[in-house]
């Protein structure tokens, strides 16, 4: 795949602009892939042009998720490396099956599963049912997209207890996202617009006795608390499967163990 040279020219950069996001110094960055400190030097200001196996070695290094290796790869001139498989892929299939035996396994607490534009990929059935009831009909139509659901004024926002908090957490962290992926801006300055009465505070602050921020949910009459727990897969190699994101909800009080159980 022929690159120019404009472009070839950029992974140094590139690659200084997730150092700097890591906060690794080059000699840092040099130790961890065994190469000198000049070296890395050279790379990002140009002066010496990374092998396809060097660049790969410092994106591992530095954590760089796999869609944005194939773009160092692209910049510095090489053919990217990580695939991008459909969900309907045969492949997938293995992925998919356990996917679903988590889902399945976490009942009954609900639990989702998302890729990397935050749309619904499965859930189960405790989520289909606590999360979506009452939400508007064009909200569930697909693709799903996650973060809509919750601070759609259609969706679960009405429900949501702690709506002003939850906003705060879920936009901040979107807003991460977006400065590394320029195709989730608009999804932000969309759910930014969402109205919200709650006030939304500008830095979380937790409380003296909070451990972790819950997700006050309206249910029945109740108000049910949960904790979220993240999950990724660890070992994978292609874009799609990297970019998956497990969510579980587990009860964060006794009185909504006891609802999810029917105890």
């Amino acid at each position: 795949m022929a690159v120019d040279a404009d472009e070839q020219a950029q992974v140094g950069p590139l690659l200084a602009q997730w150092r700097r996001r890591r906060r690794i110094s080059q000699l840092e960055l040099a130790n961890l892939a065994g190469v000198s400190a000049r070296h890395v030097g050279f790379v990002e200001t140009g002066r010496s042009r990374p092998s396809r196996e060097m660049v790969l070695r410092l994106a591992d290094h530095l954590e760089v998720p796999l869609r944005e290796r194939n773009a160092l790869l692209l910049a510095a001139g090489y053919a990217p490396v990580f695939q991008e498989r459909r969900l309907d892929d045969p492949a997938m299939r293995p992925l998919l099956a356990a996917v679903r035996r988590v889902l399945d396994g976490h009942r009954p607490y609900p639990a989702l599963v998302m890729d990397g534009r935050r749309h619904l990929v499965a859930s189960n059935e405790p989520f289909d049912r606590l999360f979506t009831a009452g939400v508007a009909a064009h909200l569930l139509q697909p693709p799903v997209n996650a973060l809509r659901l919750v601070l759609h004024p259609d969706g679960m926002a009405p429900r949501i207890a702690n709506l002003g908090r939850w906003r705060g957490k879920l936009l901040s962290g979107l807003a991460r996202r977006a400065a590394l992926d320029g195709s989730l801006r608009p999804l932000y300055e969309e759910l930014l617009g969402y109205p919200c009465e709650q006030p939304v505070p500008e830095v979380d602050i937790p409380g003296p006795d909070e451990i972790m921020l819950p997700l006050e949910l309206r249910c029945d009459g109740r108000v049910l608390s949960f904790l979220a727990m993240f999950a990724t897969f660890g070992t994978a190699r292609d874009l799609i499967s990297s970019e998956l994101l497990i969510e579980s909800f587990f009860p964060a009080d006794e009185d909504t163990a006891a609802y999810l159980t029917g105890s």
